[in-house]
């Protein structure tokens, strides 16, 4: 599931860091119920793409992958209530859905909270420090 979501957020973030002018011009949020709008800015555009394609990265390999899981629950949260719900787009349905943002967000709660499993550098990351401590433990003192 982890290396999934990973190469759907690579592919959705590759096209906005490979043509950023494509994409960055026009964006506004809107509040829920529609009361204002307001542009987002750039940098913050750029800060997306840059969590999607690296954060989806992350996942595949498994490194820093609660802090991807965060960054992307994160990413997905503003589309939900900034993007998605001021739109009135439907659960279900043909085309844009919210099926899509919804999965997304709940696998990165799941990652942030669980972490990346066994088959992940994290895991060997942690494993080695375990091994490290363990064989300091058992070292005899030397006089």
């Amino acid at each position: 599931m982890r290396i999934i979501v990973g190469v759907a957020f690579m592919l959705h973030g590759l096209p906005k860091i490979e043509h950023p002018s494509a994409w960055m011009t026009g964006h506004a949020l809107t509040m829920p119920g529609g009361a204002f709008s307001f542009a987002v800015p750039p940098w913050l555009q750029a800060t997306v793409a840059s969590v999607e394609f690296f954060g989806g990265f992350a996942l595949i390999f498994g490194v820093l992958t609660r802090l991807a899981g965060l960054l992307i629950l994160g990413d997905m949260l503003v589309a939900f209530f900034f993007s998605e719900l001021p739109r009135g787009v439907p659960w279900v349905g043909n085309g844009h859905t919210l099926e899509p943002n919804l999965t997304y967000l709940a696998v990165s709660l799941l990652l942030l909270l669980a972490g990346p499993g066994a088959l992940s550098i994290d895991a060997a990351v942690i494993a080695a420090e375990r091994r490290k401590r363990v064989r300091r433990r058992n070292v005899p003192f030397a006089a």
